[in-house]
């Protein structure tokens, strides 16, 4: 796997669009700490790290509204290993004109555009979902 973060990603879109309810997803701490963010902002209902042989998987648990429609409706990556894309805090882009969350690799941790954008920190773009 080249990249595990697009694998995630997929992993999630791919989940949303069978309307499945959960996904799982081999563990890594920055994979983890993607997901913190995913939970804190509401994307998602739960994260728990299950381990199973020895290996450890990111077990994911999707929110859907009542009427059925997944919370999220797009989640894409922008920053690749072949291309990363790191901005000023003032440059980060807002997804969907605010209505979304882009999500920041900074010095201080994964955070969310909002965040990083008061605590006056730049960083890597990782991803945007709406």
């Amino acid at each position: 796997m080249m990249d595990a973060i697009s694998d995630m990603l997929t992993r999630i879109r791919n989940a949303t669009a069978a309307k499945k309810t959960d996904v799982l997803v081999p563990y890594s701490k920055f994979k983890h700490n993607l997901g913190k963010v995913l939970l804190d902002e509401g994307w998602i209902k739960s994260l728990d790290v299950k381990e199973a042989g020895g290996i450890k998987n990111l077990f994911m648990e999707l929110r859907y509204e009542v009427d059925g429609q997944p919370a999220i409706s797009e989640i894409k990556r922008i920053s690749k290993p072949g291309q990363r894309i790191y901005v000023k805090n003032m440059n980060i882009p807002r997804a969907l004109g605010g209505m979304g969350s882009t999500i920041v690799s900074t010095s201080k941790g994964i955070m969310t555009d909002k965040l990083a954008r008061q605590q006056k920190i730049g960083g890597e773009i990782i991803c945007q979902i709406w």
